[in-house]
């Protein structure tokens, strides 16, 4: 998984309440088990017609914000079904943070274990955050995960709360795997061990 320390970049302004999983990648891109290629279907139903043309008005097809790597959106984002391939094709896309007032506890939970960063700010500030984000491509957000900071192109500084420990994984790029591979030295101690003592198993 990428490590996450600091992030300055383009962020696309989604000024909508309880977007859902299903909104984030629809039902029928969810055979695959690959982490990858799922970014072209993010928001399919937003981004596209009944034809496959992009339609035009909607924010991830617009000029200025087809490099956007963080995402401003309303309340209650990921809401709905579980389903971890949402944080999969919002990464794949290419945005590796999310700014919202509050998230579902599962997309929340799985944005971290997928390299993405969920920030929850109190709606005042969001709304001061998606209106930089207005400006196109010339306003460049910043975020700063040691100092847990978002800076706007003003110059405008919030402070975010994360988890400890959440926080150090991302920081040093560590999913469930990376956090076993940890103790490895433990492990492999612990299996030869077994092996002496237990030879039959």
């Amino acid at each position: 998984m990428d490590k996450f320390d600091t992030l300055t970049g383009i962020a696309a302004p989604m000024p909508l309440i309880n977007i859902d999983t299903d909104m984030i990648i629809p039902k029928q891109f969810l055979k695959t088990i690959k982490r990858s290629g799922l970014g072209v279907n993010l928001f399919d139903e937003m981004r596209y017609d009944d034809d496959g043309n992009e339609i035009p008005d909607f924010v991830l097809n617009k000029t200025q914000y087809r490099d956007a790597e963080i995402l401003v959106a309303g309340d209650n984002f990921g809401c709905g079904s579980s389903r971890e391939h949402a944080p999969w094709a919002i990464k794949d896309f290419g945005i590796r943070c999310v700014i919202a007032p509050s998230y579902a506890d599962i997309f929340y939970n799985n944005c971290f274990k997928n390299g993405i960063l969920p920030i929850a700010l109190p709606q005042e500030q969001v709304d001061v955050i998606m209106k930089d984000a207005e400006k196109g491509a010339n306003a460049r957000v910043s975020i700063d995960l040691d100092a847990q900071t978002v800076t706007t192109s003003d110059g405008e500084v919030f402070s975010f709360e994360v988890d400890a420990f959440k926080k150090h994984c991302l920081m040093n790029g560590l999913d469930d795997i990376g956090l076993t591979m940890e103790k490895a030295a433990s492990i492999d101690s612990f299996e030869a061990a077994a092996a002496q003592s237990r030879p039959w198993v």
